[in-house]
């Protein structure tokens, strides 16, 4: 402390924050620790000193205040007597000292200081300037004023007299009264007035009360400024306090300015202020308080003021006002003038219906009525007020509705519960009748029993027994509205019971009935809701409710009275609510709510007068009530509930009473019908029959039987009702009339079930009357529903006895019919109309007419189902009717029919369709009609039809004993039968007879032609339908076909065309025997009908498989007769499958039979070109397109034509390209070269030995191995040209390894056998077989053993050679193991001639094949022997590689690349295998080139020597070649001056060759021309050197 003391006395030698850190230690030290005074003192000059010196701010200041006031605790002295200092006695002290001061003279009670610092301070109030030195005093002072009004009067404790401190305080209030600004809104303001409030009790009272005026006025000044109100408020309540102490209360100048006060005050409580303000309570109170001196002091001029107050506009006013008088009226005498100035105050401030509703207004009703203000005439005003605020509503708070509650429990309770039952607070019945309750309940506990017996006694002035039952029952209808409507309603009854409790017949049966009931009934709205609550089961209860109660009431006089309340109420129904809702809404919405109420209440009447024994009070009500308003519906059906519900119990009295009224339609003396107006007369008239007929109607319904007896009674009234009509007749009375009667007609209807046990003879008098009213109305308009209403009437007298005859059946069919279906159009009738709503009102009439009839008709049928088909036959007319709607009608009705009659399974067994196929055909034709409509109606009618037919045959099925699959219904569909006339067919052809199905295809053919081409199609597709469904059961086909084709050349439209062909097609897979040969014995060519069938025939794969099947059959059959001359079926039988096999659609049916289809094909080609028929026979034409001329077929090309069209339909088409580019169609069109054909068809075209083409490339393995087995079955045939056919196809099938694997075939041994047949053909198709079999590995070693035998035929003919060569090639070629080189050994040197021989045919597949043979050889490293053989290969590949043809090049290039891979010359390989015709003689250059240079002088020797052999060969060609090999030889060996002797032996072959002439000669100069001469000459020019 001291080190911190040193510090703070030298400036500068601490910062802020360390000076207040060490502060705050400082105060916490001497707070805890008793100090020495020196100590003490020492501190405080040096915190004092700091203030004056440094003059701290903010934190800092605030913590030298906390030490000082620390420093005060320990000795308060050291601190006070700081402030006079002698050395600053003239200037002003730190704050923070003069607020420690202040404090420490509240805090230590330092009273013994007052005089001596007030006199202080009233020396510095002169001096201050500013806010803070300001606030600082009013520290102190309100330390001086605190502690003097603390010790007031005890001299002793302060030091100074009572004189003494009212003159200082005096003098403090003049001086900051008029030396301080005190007129704005500041601290320095507000703590004045603090201060203020405490010196106006040390002030002298009547110095005080000569400041009254002035202080008033400027507290109103300050009132402005916007001063914190409490401020004010607590000057205020301080002032009049202290004046209020004084012995003549406030003075005069205080009652002077009582208005300005109360003004202000008021001001004060209406401010908006935020309730959280902590100031808030206080300014309220100090407010109030005020009010509360003020009243005492002035009660008569304060209440003045408050009423004013009230009765302003200011709503804040005027709630402060109502709170003020609250708090209070206690002090205020309940005088009478008080009362009804108070009641006008506070009717005008309810007349100002102020929103919100102010609670305080409420407090003081509540006030109000605890003094009986509620009981006073204008009392009434209050309660209506209260009661609008206890509606529950978004608006009213809960807690103002209990303030309410409150208030009302106030009020009487007979009072109470009259003001329940008045309609005006219907609105507010729920928290009435729970205040009542709870009245009524409190009234129990106190032992007061709430009956009200007083209510008969004053019936003006309280509600009467019977009304509150009524109005109470009449509110427990809707239980939930506003949630406990009617519970509430119960609970009032529940604890007011028993009602009448004085009347002299009741007990407490009464009391304990409800005890029971009531509870029950509250359980039931507790147990349910709103929504799952039976509106209808709850009105029945509570009507049983009221019956019961009645029952046990037993008094005639007291239900009387409850009667006629109940009448009163129908007369002038008024429903709780009700005025409020007419305000928002329209009469008719009203109406239409109040419905239901109305309906309780005719119950509620019927109910009451049910439970009476007396007679005459029935009669009498009866009466009344029939005489009561019928204008409207509802009433007239409250009458006729109310009379079912009395007949109950009194049927024979009712039944009298609706008689004896009836008579005011006959009878025209009694009538008051006819007392009215003459054009109410009609309306009246109309109204009181519908009132009786509705009445029956509900008596009839609610009877159990007993009504029946009377029922024909009835009938006869109702007739003579009208014939005896005593008003005049027109349209709108006969309308009226049949309106009301139907009603009763319906309930007949109804009541079936009791009505068959009687018989009702007036019913046939009835129908024929409304038949007659049904003839009457016109067949041009329809201006009324009269014929409507007699159709339904008529409907609703179904089954009842005794029935209609037929006669009279088919006279009522027939005139509804016409008097409906021959209306006109609905636009028609619209166009007739005048106004858009009256054709709106056409269109609906009309639409309701053709329901009445629909609903006639069906009547009719149930009476006697086995009449459903005469009625359909009745419409015939319409249904053919040229006239669009009237077609329309007829079929809506048939479809309705129909549809009535498969939902009825009386019908549907007893109903039998003698003209199955003619309904069906019609029906079929409208579901093509030109209207849309019309098709969908059909399709429904069918549809029905169908379900009678399915019913009917599961019902028969069932009764067999036979099971019936279930959802067969369920396939088809009405949406199905729409415009699909397949579907139809597909669905009905099983319930067709034959002759019936026949007979519907005969009747359709004849539409085909037909104008409508809707229509036309229609049966084109029924015909084809039906064919396809039961195409095998038809009779009479050649007739069907013959007509068909007769309607098929005539003009058909496109579509009807396509179908029709389609039904033939149909018909010729199911009958293909009787259709398809008469249509190939018409003449050829055929036109383009008979084409356009053959060629439909192609697009169903069933009738397509059933044609060719026969087709091939016919084709087959004239193969194996063989007949020499040409029969036409087979050539027409290839025409017609030309046409079929065009189609893109008969691939799948071809496919099938490919194998046979190919065979007879090509067998009936083979027939047709051996009997040589002319070319100019045509026997088939095909149209070209568009532009060009159509083609025609004779017998050979239309063969060809049908075979490219069987790869084609079977989808190979590259064999088709591969016989074009092959010309395959020229060798098959020659007999000689025919089997060449097929070999080519089924063979490769090039030499290689992997790839074929044709059909054998194409086909699929299983599609050879179908053909391999029908081959194979004829390989043996005595039929030479099938013969061939099969052994051809069954060589080249070889090639496919797929069928050479075939296992149990003897393939080779079949093959060897045909090799050793003579002839040629044979031999070359066993040798191609044998090729074949080579081609795969596993036929090596068996193939190896043929070589020898096969060796034999390599100097044959051409094509066996060819043939041979070409099975030693793959022998070798496919062959396995090192023998491969002995068999080419073997046979090198029998193909060794054939590479030179002159048939160009075996030197190029010789050739070839032995490039093959080296290719293979070359695999097993051959050795010096075969190598030697090899090159013994050389000078014929040579000498034919100069050859002038392409292909012999090309084979010797190949062979050549062959042989030089083998022998080792690779730089020649890739020369020879390119070698054209255009560059072979410069490589047979380069190739003698490379010869000589390489070769061995023997081998080039044996080289020379074996060409010269070549010299003696027949063909020119080979002899130039010869001899132009030895010259390149030759020329060669010059150029590179090689020895003559090397050439020894080679020259010696040549010598040999000299003849004995000395010139040298040869043979082929002897043997050739002069074409050769010149090359016989160089070649002895360059052997003359040797």
């Amino acid at each position: 402390m001291k080190t911190f003391l040193k510090e703070l006395q030298v400036a500068g030698q601490l910062s802020e924050d360390d000076i207040e850190q060490t502060l705050k230690l400082l105060e916490l030290k001497i707070l805890n620790n008793k100090m020495a005074i020196p100590m003490c003192q020492k501190m405080t000059d040096v915190i004092v000193n700091y203030l004056r010196t440094m003059k701290p701010k903010g934190e800092l200041e605030k913590m030298c205040t906390a030490v000082l006031m620390a420093l005060g605790s320990q000795s308060p002295e050291m601190v006070i007597v700081k402030l006079w200092e002698r050395l600053h006695m003239y200037s002003l002290p730190p704050g923070s000292l003069l607020v420690a001061v202040g404090k420490l003279l509240i805090s230590q009670d330092a009273a013994s200081y007052i005089g001596s610092i007030w006199k202080y301070i009233l020396h510095l109030l002169r001096m201050v300037q500013e806010e803070d030195d300001m606030l600082a005093i009013c520290n102190v002072l309100y330390g001086l004023v605190s502690i003097s009004q603390k010790h007031l009067g005890d001299d002793k404790v302060l030091g100074i007299t009572q004189k003494e401190l009212s003159i200082k305080a005096y003098q403090t209030f003049r001086v900051l009264f008029n030396r301080w600004s005190l007129k704005s809104k500041d601290k320095v303001t507000e703590q004045v007035l603090v201060i203020f409030g405490h010196l106006f009790f040390l002030i002298p009272s009547s110095k005080l009360k000569n400041q009254v005026n002035l202080l008033i006025r400027w507290l109103m000044t300050l009132m402005s400024t916007e001063v914190t109100p409490f401020y004010i408020s607590q000057c205020i309540y301080q002032l009049i306090n202290a004046l209020a102490l004084s012995d003549d209360g406030g003075g005069r100048n205080l009652e002077s300015q009582l208005e300005n006060i109360s003004g202000m005050l008021f001001d004060q409580l209406s401010k908006e202020v935020n309730q959280s303000d902590p100031y808030f309570g206080e300014n309220l109170s100090f407010t109030m308080k005020a009010f509360f001196i003020l009243t005492r002091l002035y009660k008569d001029q304060l209440v003045f003021f408050i009423r004013k107050t009230m009765e302003s506009s200011d709503t804040a006013k005027i709630v402060a006002a109502l709170q003020v008088f609250s708090n209070v009226f206690q002090e205020v005498p309940q005088t009478e003038k008080l009362k009804r100035e108070v009641m006008h105050s506070t009717i005008m401030v309810i007349q100002e219906d102020l929103t919100p509703v102010p609670k305080a207004l409420l407090k003081f009703i509540e006030l109000l009525s605890q003094y009986g203000y509620l009981s006073l005439p204008q009392g009434n005003t209050i309660i209506n007020y209260i009661i609008k605020l206890s509606t529950p509503d978004s608006s009213n708070e809960e807690d103002i509705q209990i303030m309410c509650s409150k208030i009302l429990q106030m009020v009487s309770l007979p009072k109470l519960v009259t003001l329940v039952c008045e309609p005006e607070n219907a609105s507010a019945f729920v928290p009435l009748c729970r205040t009542a309750t709870e009245m009524a309940l409190k009234a129990r506990l106190v032992g007061r029993v709430p009956y009200l017996s007083s209510f008969h006694c004053s019936p003006t002035q309280f509600i009467s027994p019977q009304r509150l039952l009524t109005y109470l029952m009449m509110v427990s209808r809707k239980p939930y509205k506003e949630k406990i409507f009617g519970v509430s309603a119960l609970r009032l009854l529940y604890v007011l019971h028993p009602i009448t409790s004085l009347h002299p017949v009741i007990h407490f049966n009464v009391g304990q009935l409800w005890t029971k009931m009531i509870p029950r009934l509250l359980k039931i709205l507790d147990d349910h809701t709103e929504k799952n609550l039976n509106q209808r089961r709850w009105e029945d209860k509570l009507l049983r409710f009221l019956s019961w109660s009645l029952v046990a009431i037993d008094d005639d006089n007291w239900q009387e009275n409850l009667i006629r309340v109940v009448l009163e109420k129908i007369n002038y129904f008024s429903e709780p609510g009700d005025e409020k809702v007419t305000k928002h809404n329209s009469e008719g919405s009203v109406l239409s709510k109040h419905r239901y109420a109305k309906d309780f209440l005719y119950k509620f009447f019927g109910f009451s007068l049910w439970t009476t024994r007396n007679e005459q009070l029935v009669m009498m009500m009866l009466s009344s009530i029939l005489h009561t308003s019928h204008e409207n519906l509802q009433e007239r059906e409250g009458i006729a509930v109310a009379l079912s519900i009395v007949s109950g119990r009194h049927l024979n009295i009712v039944l009298e009473q609706l008689r004896e009224y009836s008579t005011v339609l006959t009878d025209k003396e009694k009538s008051f019908i006819l007392k009215l107006g003459k054009e109410q007369q009609q309306k009246e008239w109309v109204q009181v029959c519908n009132t009786i007929y509705l009445s029956y109607s509900k008596i009839i319904s609610e009877s159990k039987g007993a009504i029946f007896m009377h029922v024909d009674d009835i009938l006869a009234l109702v007739l003579r009702h009208y014939h005896d009509c005593i008003v005049e007749k027109d349209k709108d009375l006969k309308l009226g009339y049949l309106n009301a009667l139907t009603i009763l007609t319906n309930i007949l209807s109804s009541q079936q079930h009791v009505a068959l046990r009687f018989k009702f003879p007036h019913k046939l008098a009835i129908v024929t009357f409304m038949v007659e009213l049904i003839k009457e109305e016109p067949l041009n308009s329809l201006s009324s529903p009269i014929r409507q209403k007699a159709m339904n009437i008529i409907t609703n007298f179904r089954m009842l006895m005794p029935l209609l005859e037929i006669e009279k059946r088919v006279e009522l069919l027939r005139t509804c019919f016409k008097s409906v279906l021959c209306l006109p159009p609905t636009d028609v009738l619209q166009k007739q109309a005048s106004s858009p709503k009256e054709a709106q009102d056409s269109v609906d009439l009309f639409r309701e007419t053709m329901q009445s009839l629909q609903g006639l008709i069906e009547a009719l049928i149930v009476e006697m189902p086995t009449r459903i088909q005469n009625c359909l036959e009745f419409m015939d007319t319409w249904l053919n009717s040229q006239k669009d709607h009237e077609r329309e009608r007829a079929m809506w009705c048939a479809a309705r029919i129909l549809g009535f009659a498969a939902k009825t399974d009386k019908c549907n067994m007893e109903t039998e369709f003698t003209q199955l196929g003619r309904l069906v055909k019609l029906l079929v034709m409208r579901c093509q009609d030109p209207v849309d409509n019309i098709c969908f109606l059909s399709s429904q009618a069918v549809y029905n039809l169908y379900c009678i037919l399915l019913k009917k045959k599961k019902m028969k099925k069932k009764k067999e004993g036979l099971w019936e699959e279930d959802g067969k219904s369920e396939i088809y569909s009405a949406n199905l039968f729409y415009n699909n006339t397949s579907e139809i067919a597909t669905a009905f052809a099983e319930y067709f007879n034959e002759t019936q199905l026949t007979t519907l295809v005969l009747t359709a053919m004849e539409e085909l032609t037909g104008s409508r081409a809707k229509v036309s199609l229609a049966a084109a597709q029924l015909m084809s339908a039906v064919m396809k469904e039961r195409g095998t059961d038809m009779i009479k086909v050649e007739e069907i076909v013959e007509g068909i084709l007769e309607r098929l050349k005539l003009q058909l439209e496109p579509s009807t065309k396509e179908e029709t062909l389609r039904a033939m097609c149909l018909l010729a897979g199911s009958n293909t025997h009787s259709v398809v040969p008469r249509l190939l014995n018409k003449p050829l060519p055929w036109d383009r009908t008979i084409l356009a069938l053959w060629k439909v025939f192609g697009t169903q794969r069933e009738t397509t498989i059933n044609v060719l099947l026969l087709l091939i059959g016919i084709l087959e059959k004239q193969s194996e007769e063989g007949a020499k001359e040409m029969a036409l079926q087979p050539v027409a039988a290839a025409c017609a499958l030309c046409e079929m096999l065009s189609g893109s659609l008969c691939q799948r049916a071809v496919q099938e039979l490919y194998p046979r289809l190919l065979l007879v094909v090509l067998r009936h080609l083979y027939w047709v070109i051996e009997q040589n028929a002319p070319q100019k026979m045509v026997v088939y034409k095909k149209d070209g397109g568009p532009g060009t001329k159509s083609k025609t077929f004779d017998p050979t090309s239309c063969a060809l034509e049908v075979l490219k069209l069987v790869w084609l339909a079977a989808a190979y088409d590259e064999v088709v390209e591969y016989a074009d580019q092959h010309r395959c169609w020229d060798l098959l069109s020659c007999p000689k070269f025919y089997y060449i054909g097929i070999m080519e068809l089924t063979s490769n075209s090039r030499l290689s030995l992997s790839l074929s083409s044709g059909i054998v490339k194409h086909c699929e393995p299983a599609m050879l191995l179908r053909i391999l087995n029908l081959a194979k079955n004829l390989l043996n045939s005595p039929d030479y040209r099938q013969k061939i056919l099969a052994r051809t196809f069954y060589a080249q099938l070889l090639w496919h390894r797929s069928v050479a694997k075939t296992l149990g075939q003897d393939f080779l041994g079949n093959l060897i056998k045909w090799v050793k047949e003579p002839n040629l053909i044979m031999k070359e198709l066993g040798l191609r077989g044998i090729s074949n079999l080579a081609l795969h590995p596993g036929n090596s070693e068996s193939l190896k053993c043929l070589v020898p035998f096969l060796r034999d035929f390599l100097k044959c003919e051409v094509r066996v050679t060819v043939q041979t060569v070409k099975a030693l090639r793959n022998i070798i070629y496919h062959g396995q193991g090192e023998d491969i080189k002995v068999v080419f050994c073997s046979i090198s040197k029998q193909l060794r001639p054939l590479i030179n021989d002159e048939r160009d045919l075996v030197r190029i597949s010789a050739t070839s094949s032995l490039g093959h043979m080296l290719y293979r050889v070359d695999k097993f490293k051959p050795g010096f022997i075969l190598r030697k053989e090899i090159y013994s290969f050389l000078v014929p590949l040579l000498l034919s590689f100069q050859d002038n043809s392409t292909e012999v090049v090309k084979a010797c290039g190949g062979a050549l690349a062959e042989w030089a891979n083998v022998i080792g010359w690779s730089s020649f390989t890739q020369t020879f295998r390119h070698t054209t015709l255009s560059d072979h003689i410069q490589v047979l250059d380069e190739t003698c080139k490379y010869l000589v240079s390489t070769c061995r002088k023997q081998l080039l020797g044996e080289l020379l020597f074996q060409s010269f052999s070549f010299l003696k060969n027949p063909q020119p060609l080979l002899r130039r070649a010869a001899v132009n090999f030895i010259v390149l030889i030759r020329l060669i060996w010059l150029t590179r001056r090689v020895s003559p002797s090397s050439l020894t032996d080679p020259c010696a072959s040549l010598l040999k060759l000299r003849p004995p002439s000395k010139r040298m000669t040869f043979p082929l100069e002897e043997r050739t021309g002069g074409e050769d001469r010149s090359s016989v000459k160089s070649i002895r020019v360059a052997a003359l050197p040797c």
